[in-house]
């Protein structure tokens, strides 16, 4: 199963989702729903002197002391007219750091044109900062796919294979070996940069499991707080198969498989299930031997050194 969320069309952030996670405190706002469609924040020195050229009206708009001390030298009539301007564009939001006190004039014009106010404590910069990574991390492309997230060994190991193979078996197995549970089921894809994808559970399934015969078990109240975590980055993809005779299956691992996701290469290992097969041990070997690689070491290559010195002598 392959969810596209946010490919084929823009994505947003609901204004109201910012607010609440950048703790912001609501000055003025409309009633209805408002999306955050780009994680550029604008700083509108030089459109409160009037210069509108190259205005991006899709960015939300953040006023500093600068900004502020620039309005007090105005008058009122004069600073109406900026807002005005300003408002008319449509922008997603206004927000006023420091905590600076805003104008009676700002409060007029942003319930006629119905543009949010909104105001934090926290210096402009470090707070622009923030805003710029909150927005970067949830405007991004993201993909559901079908499998189970685990965290092994510092690794994040997405399981994948047909349904009923065994993944949230072996993922409780791992879990009572003292690894963690991030997603079972369907798992959320983030590409959060160039070469890294986040993974996380969808809210409504968080920490729950499904055990064909028992049903659904809380992992975190089973196992404890520490069983479980929130996202984790996307190390390797372990793709479980029906062992079949005749198959043939890697045996030393001197060439890197890699699938990918989101346009991001990650390293993949297919294993064979099979009767016996103690596929927890399997998987803590794969993560560890995964992170060796990382550092520069591949077993295989060693190996395949010493019979190539053993021969030259």
């Amino acid at each position: 199963m392959e969810v596209i969320i946010g490919l084929s069309q823009k994505f947003s952030v609901k204004l109201t989702e910012m607010i609440d996670r950048m703790n912001l405190e609501i000055l003025y706002c409309p009633e209805k729903e408002l999306l955050i469609e780009t994680s550029d924040v604008n700083r509108p020195g030089l459109e409160i002197t009037g210069y509108f050229e190259f205005f991006d009206n899709s960015r939300i708009q953040l006023f500093g002391m600068v900004e502020n001390i620039f309005l007090y030298g105005v008058s009122s009539e004069n600073r109406k007219k900026i807002f005005e301007k300003l408002f008319s564009t449509k922008i997603p939001c206004a927000i006023f750091a420091r905590s600076i006190d805003v104008f009676p004039e700002v409060f007029l014009v942003a319930e006629k044109y119905e543009i949010p106010l909104l105001r934090t404590s926290i210096p402009t910069c470090k707070f622009m900062s923030d805003l710029i990574i909150y927005l970067n991390t949830e405007l991004v492309p993201k993909i559901r796919r079908h499998g189970v997230l685990v965290e092994i060994c510092g690794e994040g190991i997405l399981i994948m294979g047909e349904s009923g193979i065994g993944k949230t078996e072996t993922a409780v197995e791992l879990i009572k070996r003292g690894h963690r549970l991030i997603a079972d089921d369907a798992v959320d894809l983030k590409k959060v940069s160039a070469t890294t994808i986040v993974g996380a559970s969808p809210d409504s399934l968080k920490h729950f499991i499904e055990l064909r015969g028992i049903g659904i078990v809380n992992i975190e109240k089973v196992f404890g707080v520490g069983s479980t975590k929130d996202s984790e980055k996307i190390d390797m993809v372990i793709q479980l198969e029906y062992w079949k005779e005749g198959n043939a299956y890697e045996r030393l691992g001197i060439v890197t498989e890699y699938t990918e996701i989101l346009g991001v290469k990650i390293p993949m290992l297919k294993i064979p299930v099979s009767p016996g097969r103690n596929l927890a041990v399997i998987f803590e070997i794969a993560a560890m031997n995964n992170k060796l690689r990382r550092m520069g070491y591949n077993s295989a290559e060693m190996l395949s050194e010493r019979f190539v010195e053993k021969d030259s002598r």
